[in-house]
């Protein structure tokens, strides 16, 4: 997201991620579904930050207004799979036609050992190869990484931890 104008980070959390993407863009807006998450990142990091942090539900609703890169990691894995479209729709609705979108999940072969905590919230991890079928639905090009650790991964995909996908170009919308 180096240069882009507008670019949203869905599912921010505390904010933490947003102190380096924020070096590389011009406006950088947070957003999460808990005004908990709001208050920790007031409280820890608006004094070094000048990222906007919104409370917005992408299940629920779009923004009204577009960005050029949207990112959500960690994110996906949270949104039961009867809601993924609506999620993912109402994140395209916010996304300019020539923007970017970045997700990140934990492979669906990481999860046989995750803690039953991690188990009972992750109810929508995928394949690497499902997560870009998913995606390819509303973008023309999905590019595919994988990662071990912090290692990026470039081998057997069944063995990725964590699966990330680039999606650029999206699908004209039929009217």
């Amino acid at each position: 997201f180096e240069g882009y104008d507008q670019v949203l980070e869905i599912g921010a959390g505390d904010g933490f991620k947003s102190l380096v993407v924020e070096t590389a863009c011009k406006n950088l807006t947070l957003s999460d579904i808990d005004n908990r998450d709001i208050s920790a990142f007031k409280k820890n990091y608006s004094k070094i930050s000048k990222a906007q942090f919104i409370k917005h539900d992408f299940v629920k609703s779009k923004l009204n207004k577009k960005f050029q890169g949207i990112y959500a990691l960690d994110v996906l894995e949270h949104v039961q799979p009867s809601k993924e479209h609506k999620f993912l729709k109402n994140i395209l609705d916010s996304l300019l036609k020539t923007g970017s979108l970045i997700i990140g999940i934990p492979s669906i072969e990481s999860q046989k050992y995750a803690s039953p905590l991690s188990k009972k919230y992750h109810v929508n991890c995928k394949s690497k190869s499902n997560l870009k079928k998913f995606l390819a639905r509303y973008f023309n090009s999905v590019f595919m990484f994988s990662m071990n650790d912090e290692v990026l991964h470039t081998g057997f995909d069944q063995m990725s931890h964590y699966i990330f996908a680039i999606a650029t170009n999206k699908k004209w919308k039929k009217k």
